[in-house]
Formats: C-alpha cells, sequence, structure tokens
C-alpha cells in the first residue's frame, strides 16, 4: 500500500487474492493488483519486461499498472491492473487455444534473453539430488522421478521441432477471463522450447485444437511437466496450498503415465 501510495494510488486496504510461493492481492479503492515474492531466486524483473514487450505487439497479457519492479527490504512487488473476472466457468477449449496461439504468435515478435525449458528441468533434478532440501522424498520414489525426469529431458530435447519465447505455464490459473477478453498472466517461469511444452499445461482437450502439434511429443511433455510439479512440492520450503497431499497424489499419477 505504501508503494502504491507513493505513485498517487488510493490505496487503504489490501485483500489477499492467492497466497502460495508468491502474494497476490488486491489493493482498494484504486483496485490495482500487486504481487509481492521474496527477491532471493525471483524473476520479476524477466516478468515485467515480457509482460511490457508482448502488451506492445498486442499479445493477450494483462498490463502493468507501473512498468518497473519495487524492491522492499527482502521482497520485490509488482503492480498490475486489477480484472473483475467476467466467469467462474471453465474457459471453452477452443478459446483457449486460440488465445494461446495468439500469445505464441505475439512471443515470435519478442527478443527477449530467457532460460530454455532443460534449465527449469535442470533445476527439478537438482532438487531431486539434494536430500537436504526433499527429506520427505522416499528413496524409490527419489530414484524414479529422477530417472523420469532425466528420460523426457533427453526425449523432448531431441525431437527436434522448432523452439521458441514460451509462458512455461500457461495454465488455467494463469488465464482470465476479463471484460476486454482472455489475457494471460504469471511470466516469472518464460522460456525457450517447443510449443508442446507450453500445450502440456493446458487441458487435454487445447491440445487437439491448437494446430500443427505433435501429439507424441505433446504426451513427453505432458508426463515431463507432471514430474517437474510433483518434485516442487517435494521441497521442504515449498508453501504451495495442501503441497504435501499433491505430492504424494502426483507421484501416483506420474507412475501411472510412464506405465502408459
Amino acid at each position: 500500500m505504501s508503494i502504491a501510495s507513493s505513485l498517487g494510488l488510493t490505496a487503504y486496504d489490501a485483500v489477499v487474492l492467492h497466497n502460495s510461493n508468491k502474494l497476490t492481492l488486491r489493493l482498494q479503492p484504486c483496485d490495482v493488483l500487486a504481487q509481492v515474492a521474496p527477491a532471493a531466486h525471483q524473476c520479476a524483473q524477466l516478468e515485467v519486461d515480457t509482460a511490457k514487450r508482448l502488451f506492445e505487439v498486442g499479445s493477450p497479457v494483462a498490463a502493468l499498472e507501473a512498468p518497473e519492479v519495487f524492491v522492499w527490504d527482502d521482497y520485490v512487488v509488482t503492480l498490475w491492473t486489477y480484472y473483475e473476472p467476467v466467469t467462474t466457468q471453465a474457459i471453452p477449449p477452443a478459446d483457449y487455444a486460440r488465445a494461446l496461439e495468439r500469445l505464441h504468435a505475439g512471443m515470435r515478435r519478442v527478443d527477449l534473453l530467457t532460460p530454455h525449458f532443460t534449465d527449469r528441468v535442470s533445476e527439478a533434478q537438482t532438487l531431486v539430488a539434494d536430500h537436504d532440501r526433499t527429506p520427505k522424498l522416499a528413496g524409490a520414489d527419489r530414484i524414479f522421478l529422477a530417472g523420469t525426469l532425466d528420460r523426457l529431458r533427453r526425449s523432448v530435447s531431441d525431437s527436434g521441432r522448432p523452439e521458441q519465447l514460451l509462458h512455461g505455464e500457461p495454465h488455467p490459473g494463469n488465464l482470465l477471463s476479463t471484460p476486454v477478453g482472455l489475457l494471460f498472466i504469471d511470466f516469472e517461469t518464460c522460456c525457450r522450447g517447443p510449443i508442446e511444452f507450453d500445450l502440456a499445461h493446458a487441458p487435454d482437450e487445447v491440445g487437439g485444437l491448437y494446430p500443427g502439434v505433435d501429439q507424441h511429443l505433446l504426451r513427453d511433455c505432458r508426463t515431463l511437466m507432471l514430474a517437474m510439479i510433483t518434485t516442487w512440492r517435494w521441497d521442504r520450503d515449498d508453501q504451495f496450498p495442501d503441497g504435501h497431499r499433491l505430492g504424494i497424489e502426483w507421484l501416483s499419477e506420474l507412475r501411472k503415465a510412464t506405465a502408459r
């Protein structure tokens, strides 16, 4: 609220909208959305730069309220336009596919230095190998996760598919239905890779409606994505709501996926 006030915005209250590894708040009455994250290991500047460039080329992205990253003690804060949701129902797969296709088209027009998707896989592999950071991960599960991450990383990397700038995690929680249309948010996970890596985070029906998709590669990317998010849930510092239960549940799903 102090940062918003310093910019001439009226902020008397802050309502928590989402609380996990990053805190999302609605500042009122100025109706600005604030995101707060620990300064360590954050990519706020990349997110702001990416969103700004994509907005300029007409991509379906949420607009920034302030084009900068604010540092407050050990935290970074970014300010965004708040959009009142127009529906709580699931977004139709055809609309989802068109929005993601438009986002990818805009991303091909933006030149930014971003990590490769394999860098994110490497982070998961490092976490699995670190017993101190994943103390509750059983030995057999650790071996299974490590092997799955390694095998699928190589499979996706060797696919030969064109690579481009990606959102990194365009799941339904990062796509808003607003009065101005569907808008993507949260670009701190941007990376380079095949479009199938992004589609792996969308509902299954979306992958069948997006043009030119390699369905075999998409299946590999879906399993790789599941292995990665399962790994995050076993991090001792993970703050995702009900994360430990999800870690157990997703390990079971991953075993079924690899068996298929």
